[in-house]
Order: C-alpha cells, then sequence, then structure tokens
C-alpha cells in the first residue's frame, strides 16, 4: 500500500497528501468547531463545520506554500526536487542533497519561515479590515493569520529538524567547520527538547512531549547524517571500490554459491550469463530457499534482477545514498555499461571514519 497520494505538480514538483493527513484532516476540523479559538461560538451547525474544514485547508495550504518558498530557492539554483509531502506534522520538501554552503542553506531555510509570516500578517489584515467594515467572517482570516504566526515562532526555533536550526547551523557554519557547526547546532537542538520534555511532562501536555521526542530524534540524524557525508566531499565511487570481482554464473547451483560465500567471506555476488550482468545474488536470496532444495536451485531462478548500479565516476555521497535508501550492503560499480567494481557498506563506513578523523 502507497503511503502517499499525488494530487498534482506544482513547478513541476510532485504534490502528495500522506495518509497520516487524510486521516487526520476530520479530526482538525472537528477540533475548529470544539475550541472557543475556532469557530464553536458558530450557531448554525453546517457553517460551523463549513468554516472548520475550511480554514483545515487553508493551514495546509500555507504548509504548502511554505514549502513551496524552500523549494524554489533549491529550483533556481539547480537543485532537483523530487516531491512535496504534506503529513501529519505539517509537511517536507524531499530533494537532493543540499550543498553544504552557508548562505545558500541559511537563505533557502529561513524563506519557508518568512512565507509563513507573510501569509500571517496578510491574514491578520484582511481580519483587520474586515472587522473595521463590521465583518467579522467569525474572524477566520484572524485565525489563519495568528496560527500561520505561531508556525513562523515553531520552524525558527533553533533546534533540528525545524528551519530554524539549518538558519542557526549555516550561521556557525561561516564562522567554523561544517561539522562542527552541526554539532553545536545538533547539541543546542536537543538541550532545547529535553526542556521542552520536562516542561511536557510537568503540564501533561502530550503534544509537547511528542513534539520534544521528534525534535530530539531529528537533530540526532541530522548530527549522524553530516558526519558521514561531510569527509566524503570531493571523494568519488571510484576511490573507494573494490576492483576484484568475484562473479558468478546464473547456472550455479545455490549449493555451490553456499560454498563460495563461506570460502571467499563475501554475501553478494553480480550474476553473469552469457558474458552479460544479468542481476545479483545475496544471502538473502539464499535464506529463502530451504535446505534440502537448494542443490536443484539454480542462481539464476534466485537472484535479483533489479540491479542497483553506479558510474564509478559519481561522488561517493551517492553511494552512500543508495545503500541506505534501499537498504542494501554493496553497490554494483560501472564505466558506462561494464561492470568494473564493488563498493560496499563497510567500505563508505570506512572511509567515513578514516578521512573524518
Amino acid at each position: 500500500m502507497r503511503s502517499s497520494i499525488e494530487i498534482g505538480r506544482i513547478m513541476g514538483i510532485p504534490i502528495r497528501l500522506h495518509i497520516t493527513l487524510l486521516l487526520v484532516l476530520p479530526l482538525f476540523a472537528y477540533i475548529f468547531t470544539t475550541e472557543e479559538f475556532g469557530f464553536a461560538g458558530v450557531s448554525s451547525e453546517t457553517l460551523k463545520y463549513l468554516l472548520s474544514f475550511t480554514a483545515t485547508v487553508a493551514i495546509f495550504l500555507s504548509i504548502l506554500i511554505h514549502e513551496l518558498s524552500h523549494s524554489s530557492v533549491a529550483l533556481r539554483n539547480g537543485l532537483e526536487v523530487k516531491s512535496i509531502t504534506l503529513f501529519l506534522f505539517g509537511g517536507i520538501a524531499s530533494m537532493e542533497d543540499i550543498p553544504k554552503n552557508p548562505a545558500f542553506e541559511f537563505k533557502m531555510a529561513l524563506l519557508g519561515p518568512l512565507a509563513s509570516l507573510g501569509i500571517g500578517f496578510v491574514m491578520l489584515g484582511i481580519d483587520f479590515l474586515l472587522g473595521t467594515l463590521g465583518y467579522s467572517v467569525y474572524h477566520f482570516f484572524g485565525i489563519i493569520g495568528t496560527i500561520n504566526i505561531g508556525l513562523f515562532i515553531f520552524n525558527m526555533i533553533p533546534a533540528f529538524p525545524m528551519d530554524g536550526g539549518r538558519v542557526f547551523r549555516a550561521w556557525l557554519a561561516s564562522r567554523m567547520s561544517y561539522i562542527e557547526a552541526t554539532r553545536k547546532a545538533v547539541t543546542i537542538g536537543q538541550v532545547l527538547a529535553v526542556v521542552m520534555g520536562i516542561i511536557g511532562l510537568f503540564l501533561v501536555h502530550p503534544l509537547l512531549i511528542m513534539i520534544a521526542f521528534f525534535v530530539y530524534i531529528g537533530a540526532a540524524e541530522e548530527g549522524k547524517a553530516t558526519e558521514m557525508t561531510v569527509p566524503l566531499e570531493g571523494v568519488t565511487v571510484s576511490d573507494l571500490m573494490t576492483g576484484e570481482i568475484i562473479t558468478v554464473p546464473s547456472s550455479m547451483s545455490v549449493n555451490e554459491l553456499m560454498e563460495l560465500m563461506l570460502e571467499r567471506k563475501h554475501m553478494g555476488y553480480p550474476v553473469i550469463e552469457d558474458g552479460e550482468l544479468v542481476g545479483v545474488v545475496t544471502f538473502t536470496d539464499v535464506q529463502k530457499i530451504p535446505h534440502d532444495k537448494r542443490k536443484e536451485f539454480r542462481v539464476g531462478e534466485i537472484m535479483t534482477r533489479n540491479i542497483i548500479s553506479i558510474q564509478m565516476t559519481d561522488p561517493a555521497e551517492d553511494a552512500l545514498r543508495l545503500l541506505f535508501t534501499h537498504n542494501i550492503g554493496h553497490v554494483l560499480v560501472m564505466n558506462n555499461t561494464q561492470l568494473v567494481g564493488i563498493v560496499s557498506r563497510t567500505d563508505v563506513l570506512r572511509a567515513t571514519q578514516i578521512l573524518g578523523s
């Protein structure tokens, strides 16, 4: 089952709704009908629910504009934005790795919150203008404006994964190394998360506790990702790959493959048929075959035909991303269409440790 649904494209970017958002939209609308800040005072039940649902949609449209503001900076600088997904806690723009340039990161991270701030002031201005003309419209625009101002303040908290954490990291990175700036930003973000969590416990506020947990984990993940990718800058796949390739024929029995794995201490091999690369076979594939059937099955019957490969001139960061995105142990290395090597998760992590020390 797909976790998100594409509803259209803006600036060529696929816009998706996550299943969590579809589930909670009615809940958010219901909350607006019961809160005094919302539309609890509206006498007409039909109008109350109509205003509540419209307000809910307007808030997520505001979040979409927030994410599009980030994405516009990325597109103008030649980065690919793969998608924007709206989900329970807001929105996220999926894009290729942001260049570790403090000025660029500062601008891109800041533009989203500024969009929320702009929407907030415009909505509050409309609410004020309508009020002076005697049309309150149940302060619909004032509610949307206030929430957007709140989103601006929340997003500018100097903690990952919020935009404020990236703005803070970019500011620090203009004064020290990128890794050191990330470490400081992560530490401060996690301290803020702990403080939020303690306040949440004292106030018995589950949402604040959840946000604190989200911030703490997000900060840790950002720190870990940066520690792994920054040392690989300027390193290509050819610098890390193993050029000695052990291939197996598709006609080899699974039993013989097991003996080869035991002898060579490798858990995955490219599969060759008539001189052509046709797949990859790993220990995971072997495990699917019962022990007493392994003499009967051939490698060609159990191998994976979906070959995940990378060019030898590609950045080492791309190999790292492929390994973790697909949760695999090895990536085949190609020189155009020719198999020239293999790079493993161990190869990349070892390089990260050595170059980062």
